[in-house]
């Protein structure tokens, strides 16, 4: 879990550079739910593909089930 939140910062933050950067230095007030959203995305991702590596290492099958 620590991974994936420094990587949803890392990533979070040079999306919303990106993104919202023209935004920000220009003075206005960024959307915020679309900054919440730069940051959960890589969170999610990076999580899901843990726990997806997770499950392929253990050996479980997608429905839960062992070889």
């Amino acid at each position: 879990m620590k991974r994936a939140i420094g990587v949803a910062f890392i990533v979070g933050t040079l999306l919303n550079a990106i993104n919202q950067g023209d935004v920000i230095l220009a003075g206005e007030s960024p959307v915020l739910w679309k900054i919440a959203l730069t940051y959960l995305v890589p969170y999610v991702v990076a999580t899901y593909g843990a726990y997806a590596a997770f499950k392929m290492q253990a050996g479980i099958g997608a429905a839960g089930e062992t070889p």
